[in-house]
């Protein structure tokens, strides 16, 4: 699966410094270019272990 989000971000992200370059620019475009960053941004975070999850386990 990372290897398919990660990709598709990049484009993303293209797509979105394309958009805000070109002349007449298109906010629709823009929004769904950075809402798929942001949705691939929270997938790929959502598997990184938090720094205080030790703490929370020797609290308990």
């Amino acid at each position: 699966m990372k290897k398919i989000i990660f990709p598709i971000m990049l484009i993303a992200i293209g797509v979105a410094f394309y958009e805000q370059v070109s002349n007449d620019k298109n906010v629709y475009v823009m929004v769904i270019a950075i809402v798929v960053f942001m949705y691939g941004m929270m997938r790929l975070s959502a598997k990184t272990p938090s720094k205080n999850q030790e703490k929370d386990n020797e609290d308990v």
